[in-house]
């Protein structure tokens, strides 16, 4: 059944009734509230709330049919008198009298059975369940029907246990009926640690001056006022104050209307739950302050938790690594290729970081990307990480409650033992733009093989010529370029113009290397910041995402 079927059926609200719809959603809206924060606040703070969301389920489970009151006073109050001279019954007098047993006493005006279920859930035993009404009653009890009054022990007796029986019990019932007598109704533990505690529940509350009947008419008046006064100190100053005695039984009428009123309503239930809504709520508004968005982080503090963690994954270092590779390839291709094979001995910078991986790897299809050898952060590089970190957290949390603090610096430390592997494979895994053989390398490359081809045509050639004549055969007719023989310009020109075209083309390879290295690591510090929002960012901005719901959940509590 679900908690709108619990309470249908109740009137709609009217003047000064509770609408059992809205109640029902202000409930929701805190189960909604309590499922956000529960992650993220101290479970201590929350109790009160958790506890309030089941019993009121239990109780609007129960039956709409009864209201459950409960006669609540100190020792000599006259609670057992009260509820006899009520009941115009003597009900076993062994529970009500004094010595009181320590156990709460029902009354049931109407049949029992219905009202059972209600009662084993109050946790009143079935040995003191008491049946009002008679067939000798006639319609003289019909107006109370469907009410369960209920005798507690004393607030203020000296059993330990009997004081958290009345506690337990003042948690459960509709309405409280505080019984209080002309010597102690002032007294300390009574207004500050009950009648002030339920200022939420001033409509289910109703204070009566028991014992009436020994005070003149004057009296009873001054002391109504003094009492009335301190209700209002307690915050209960919409709460009924009546005179009463159980000895005159026309000293009852007004609390039996009272009763009676209630009965017919069948509002206190909804009341009481209502009020306890509001009792609970109101501390947890301190919970709650201005709106905050989820991009609440900006981007100059995500800025620096980049620039932190990317000197920490060695982004630097592998700039240089990309620039170096950038040499290192660009000189294999396009150098001289007298000594372009010495340059091929020497290691790839990028090879010897294992920084070249990234094109062989499918990122797509495997998250297997092999470690990198750059080297790892040292303790101003970590140390500088964590401040970051936690800068993320009190940007994050400035517009916050101070209770969200703790929950947002751990959220945005939760994963920080992943950073270091995450950062290393963030690097291995970006393409760094050297996979891809430039045009003009391979322009340039042949340009240098037909240059080292015609010297070493021109070398044999003139190899050739020097044998020709050393066998004394006719010589070569060698052509002429102007004064030098072709042979001597091919070798010395493919020499000479090959060298001048490596040194000519330095300048450009290191302005490609600078290139190289500024794209290297603009795409090393993107991947670098994916890093540092999905480790660090998102999860603050889950806390974020979370605050702003409950938010939303709790004005809907508040809302009346």
């Amino acid at each position: 059944m679900s908690l709108v079927e619990k309470v249908r059926g109740a009137h709609s609200a009217d003047d000064g009734r509770v609408d059992p719809d809205r109640l029902v959603q202000r409930l929701e809206a805190l189960g909604r509230f309590l499922r956000l924060v529960d992650p993220h606040l101290p479970d201590g703070d929350l109790v009160a709330a958790h506890t309030l969301i089941e019993r009121a389920g239990n109780r609007l489970a129960l039956s709409r049919d009864h209201t459950v009151v409960a006669l609540a006073g100190s020792t000599g109050s006259g609670k057992s008198s009260l509820f006899n001279a009520l009941a115009r019954l003597k009900l076993s007098p062994v529970g009500v009298r004094r010595p009181t047993t320590g156990v709460a006493h029902a009354c049931v005006w109407g049949p029992l059975e219905p009202a059972n279920k209600l009662l084993d859930w109050v946790g009143v035993l079935p040995r003191h369940r008491f049946i009002r009404e008679s067939a000798l009653d006639g319609d003289d009890e019909a107006a109370l029907r469907g009410l369960v009054l209920l005798d507690l022990p004393d607030f203020d007796s000296v059993e330990r246990g009997h004081r958290l029986e009345v506690d337990r019990l003042l948690g459960l019932v509709d309405q409280i009926v505080w019984v209080v007598d002309p010597q102690k109704y002032g007294d300390r533990i009574l207004h500050q640690a009950y009648l002030s505690q339920f200022r939420s529940h001033a409509d289910v509350t109703v204070v009566v001056l028991n014992q009436a009947d020994r005070l003149s008419t004057q009296d009873t008046e001054l002391v109504l006022d003094d009492l009335k006064r301190l209700l209002v100190d307690d915050g209960l100053s919409a709460a009924p104050v009546l005179a009463t005695s159980a000895k005159q039984p026309g000293m009852l009428a007004e609390l039996r209307t009272t009763l009676e009123t209630t009965v017919a309503s069948k509002q206190a239930a909804l009341r009481r739950v209502a009020g306890d809504v509001d009792a609970v709520s109101e501390p947890l508004m301190a919970m709650i302050g201005p709106p905050a968005a989820e991009d609440e982080v900006d981007r100059a503090t995500v800025r620096q938790l980049t620039e932190a963690l990317a000197a920490s994954a060695g982004v630097g270092a592998a700039a240089d690594a990309a620039a170096a590779g950038y040499r290192h390839r660009a000189a294999a291709a396009t150098g001289w290729p007298l000594v372009r094979g010495l340059r091929k001995l020497r290691p790839d910078p990028l090879k010897r970081l294992h920084l070249d991986t990234a094109a062989e790897t499918d990122a797509v299809s495997t998250d297997i990307v092999p470690r990198t050898s750059l080297p790892e952060a040292d303790a101003a590089q970590k140390s500088a990480v964590g401040l970051s970190v936690r800068a993320v957290a009190t940007r994050a949390a400035a517009p916050l409650p101070e209770v969200w603090t703790p929950a947002l610096t751990n959220a945005a430390r939760s994963r920080a033992a992943d950073l270091p592997d995450a950062l290393d494979r963030a690097v291995g895994k970006t393409q760094l733009g050297m996979d891809k053989t430039p045009l003009w390398w391979r322009a340039v490359g042949a340009l240098q093989w037909l240059l080292i081809t015609a010297a070493v045509v021109g070398l044999g050639w003139l190899l050739l010529g020097y044998v020709v004549r050393l066998l004394g055969l006719p010589e070569l007719d060698n052509p002429q370029v102007g004064a030098v023989p072709l042979p001597t310009v091919l070798l010395l020109g493919g020499l000479f113009l090959g060298v001048v075209l490596w040194l000519a083309l330095k300048p450009i390879v290191e302005w490609g290397s600078r290139r190289a290295r500024k794209k290297a690591e603009q795409r090393l510090r993107q991947s670098i910041t994916e890093v540092a929002r999905e480790y660090v960012v998102a999860p603050v901005r889950e806390v974020l995402n979370a605050y702003a719901q409950a938010r939303e959940a709790l004005t809907a509590v508040r809302t009346e």
